[in-house]
């Protein structure tokens, strides 16, 4: 391990991925195994709600285009609910457009990556919204 990656260690941290194509929750999921995390993953934002009351993750990477209910309504729905309103929830997106990243923090999002996110950013966004805002809480 390199001396950034144990400064900024995630290991056992809870990661919930919504996506509804299989190759970005397997390939987000395998990445972030190696790296420690927990994971869950769900296909949709109604098998994500169902998901998050069981698994309670500390952070939610949630994609912005699916059917039904896409990633903005999931959010708004994730911010209402009183066991996840303060669960940091990252966007996921094919594009880093303004308009995507002003939708996404309007329903609640605390963060905004294009998909799939390297390595790196991934352990810096869940650092900075899990780990470090635990150490700042106390």
């Amino acid at each position: 391990m390199s001396e950034q990656t144990e400064e900024m260690d995630i290991t056992g941290v809870k990661i919930a991925i919504v996506d509804d194509a299989k190759t970005i929750r397997m390939m987000m999921s395998h990445t972030l195994k190696g790296m420690g995390c927990e994971v869950e993953s769900a296909e949709d934002g109604y098998k994500a709600l169902g998901m998050l009351r069981r698994f309670k993750p500390d952070l939610i990477f949630l994609d912005i285009t699916m059917p039904e209910l896409d990633g903005y309504q999931t959010c708004t729905l994730i911010r209402n609910a009183e066991a996840t309103r303060d669960t940091p929830v990252v966007m996921l997106s094919s594009s880093d457009g303004i308009f995507d990243i002003a939708k996404g923090q309007a329903r609640g999002a605390t963060a905004h990556v294009t998909k799939i996110p390297p390595e790196s950013v991934l352990r810096r966004l869940i650092y900075t919204h899990t780990k470090q805002r635990k150490i700042a809480s106390v």
